[in-house]
């Protein structure tokens, strides 16, 4: 007789750092209590669960009672649950004593909350970087997550991927279950029965393990599936599926744990770097992606389906921080805070803000990744004011010149106990960040308006399984692909920064500017500017020149005063521009910023909006603000 396939089924929960209440509420009420009560009831279980951090504080000062439920499942030995880095962050990204401070804190307080000692680990965003083994070794971690596509681009057989593998780092191993693609997409999109049809075929084929892990919210979170997974039937309908497979000695729920030691190791393995197939995609620059999607296109879906599909990738998770500035500007503040927090004793107050700060979904743009979410990089610059104004209490206003976005060109970082700024003479003497302990607020948080690979004008493609579609309901790869635009939205040329400077034509109307459709006469930006640095009673002041062949063309003079407020006063040469032409200094800006000009001035003010995409479609988003005195 053959045995049953062993199924591992995980499910991740999360919400990041700064969302709203109101969503946490919602996914609760829609998505995370159903759930778990219909597995439960129909005794689906067990299952395997991670819980973020970020999820877990919430749920511990809102609802208990979903934590206690929980709770009961797990020390009845019916749900696993998973480790992670505590408040989500891509763990390749973080200093590797971050890495592992971050996993025990998950261990502590899955032991804390729950009395179970977890030791598997859902690797967010899959991200994967070889030396990481070594790290979750260190942090008690027996076994890890990991999409099949990892092994697949190493050059794997998917017909390999039904079993456990090893790896290793500094010679310290870890386990790495292969997460079935086909699964993910099955599950809960298409009929239950195409799950059970594809189960089946995995026992007959003598494959001892199957496995599932994706994100919980799919099961009533993501548009369509609340309807298509409660009010339409599906989940009953697999439960009753899986039920009878169960019923029948076909299928056989387990954990992660217990396949570890039920299903032994098929070999040894050691992965490149590598995300999911989608995620990698979004990391390209915008020609890139296009390209990538032209040639996909090209080869067709059942080759891209095939073998030859894994050796087609796209850029890893890191790459963002080449494509988007903002992105690489929290990151390195992230790193600098966590060095000084280091040097400091590591006050618990202000590594835990700087570990809030670590959460992955602000850093990162595609279908979900919430960098152009505005109150999700608020929530990371919050947390990085919350840790430095700890760090720096008491301090004098100073500064130091340091390379803090390891580009090659230093800045100049200006801190004391009320603010801290970050001015770049290499892009023309740009405020790049303008922290108010205080108000925790960063107000040079504003998005650049850029063009991105799927800015395309073009009909709307169908997707291939409709909303409301009885076989199925749409995957966000198939919600991605019928995103298009009728008109191309604004292009910023130059990266929005607090303060830049221009010279304007008189043929530039106020729309052009405000679409960023024109050409300057000159601009700052760019341009790397020499400078004086002159700390002076209760300000530090630097000052910025320009010239050409020895003739003076610029001058600022930025006052950056204790009290948190910037003096800035500008000379320049009329006599180097156009005579129809105009200073016009701009500041981009979001929070409440009082600006006053002297002399009075005519001011063109707008808002600063994006156009991009989301799992809900194509959303307008307003960023902040632009002020051209």
């Amino acid at each position: 007789m053959i045995p049953p396939i062993r199924f591992a089924f995980g499910i991740h929960l999360h919400q990041p750092v700064g969302n709203f209440d109101s969503v946490f509420a919602q996914h609760v009420e829609d998505v995370y209590r159903p759930f778990l009560e219909r597995v439960d009831e129909r005794d689906f279980l067990p299952i395997t669960i991670h819980l973020s951090g970020s999820l877990l504080e919430w749920l511990e000062q809102h609802e208990q009672g979903y934590l206690d439920f929980l709770g009961r499942l797990v020390s009845d030995g019916r749900v696993e649950l998973l480790l992670a880095g505590f408040y989500e962050p891509v763990l390749a990204s973080l200093p590797r004593r971050d890495r592992v401070e971050q996993v025990q804190w998950m261990r502590d307080a899955i032991l804390r909350r729950f009395g179970v000692d977890a030791t598997g680990l859902w690797l967010t965003e899959r991200v994967w970087e070889p030396e990481l083994a070594a790290d979750l070794a260190d942090a008690g971690v027996r076994y890890a997550l990991v999409d099949d596509r990892h092994f697949l681009v190493t050059g794997f057989e998917r017909s390999q991927l039904h079993a456990p593998y090893l790896t290793e780092s500094d010679g310290k191993r870890i386990a790495l279950f292969p997460i079935d693609e086909r699964l993910r997409y099955l599950i809960p999109f298409q009929p239950p029965a195409d799950t059970a049809t594809y189960l089946r075929e995995l026992r007959a084929a003598g494959h001892r393990l199957a496995v599932l892990a994706d994100d919980g919210e799919k099961f009533g979170g993501w548009p369509g599936t609340k309807e298509w997974v409660y009010g339409r039937g599906w989940l009953d309908q697999f439960l009753t599926t899986m039920g009878a497979l169960v019923d029948s000695g076909e299928v056989m729920l387990t954990t992660f744990a217990e396949a570890l030691r039920s299903v032994p190791p098929a070999g040894l393995a050691y992965l490149p770097t590598a995300s999911y197939r989608e995620m990698e995609g979004w990391a390209l620059p915008p020609a890139a992606a296009r390209r990538l999607g032209a040639l996909e296109r090209e080869l067709g879906e059942e080759r891209i389906a095939g073998p030859e599909g894994s050796l087609i990738r796209g850029a890893h998770w890191r790459n963002f921080f080449v494509k988007y500035s903002e992105s690489n500007r929290m990151h390195k503040k992230m790193m600098a805070l966590s060095e000084l927090c280091r040097r400091s004793g590591d006050p618990a107050a202000a590594r835990r803000a700087i570990g809030r700060a670590q959460c992955n979904d602000a850093y990162w743009h595609g279908v979900f990744g919430g960098l152009y979410l505005p109150h999700l990089r608020d929530g990371i610059w919050r947390q990085l004011a919350i840790a430095e104004g700890l760090l720096r209490q008491d301090e004098a206003l100073t500064y130091e010149l340091l390379d803090l976005d390891c580009d090659g060109s230093e800045e100049i970082w200006i801190h004391g106990d009320r603010m801290s700024a970050l001015v770049s003479p290499a892009r023309g003497g740009a405020i790049e960040e303008f922290t108010i302990f205080a108000l925790e607020t960063n107000f040079a948080n504003v998005l650049t308006r850029r063009r991105e690979g799927y800015h395309e004008i073009s009909a709307p493609e169908t997707a291939s399984v409709g909303l409301h579609d009885e076989s199925g309901a749409p995957s966000i790869h198939d919600l991605e692909t019928s995103m298009r635009l009728h008109e191309l939205p604004p292009l910023d040329a130059e990266d929005r920064v607090l303060l830049t400077e221009r010279i304007l034509g008189s043929d530039i109307s106020r729309q052009a500017y405000e679409r960023g459709d024109y050409d300057p006469a000159w601009r700052a930006s760019g341009q790397k500017l020499g400078f004086e640095i002159t700390p002076v009673p209760g300000a530090v002041l630097v000052i910025f020149r320009s010239s050409d062949a020895g003739r003076p063309v610029f001058e600022k003079e930025m006052r950056f005063r204790e009290d948190g407020s910037i003096a800035v006063e500008y000379r320049w040469n009329p006599a180097m521009f156009p005579t129809d032409s105009c200073f016009a200094p701009e500041l981009s800006w979001a929070g409440p910023l009082e600006l006053v000009c002297t002399p009075g001035t005519e001011m063109w003010v707008h808002n600063i909006d994006t156009i991009a995409k989301s799992e809900r479609g194509l959303e307008e988003t307003v960023q902040g603000r632009s002020a051209t005195p």
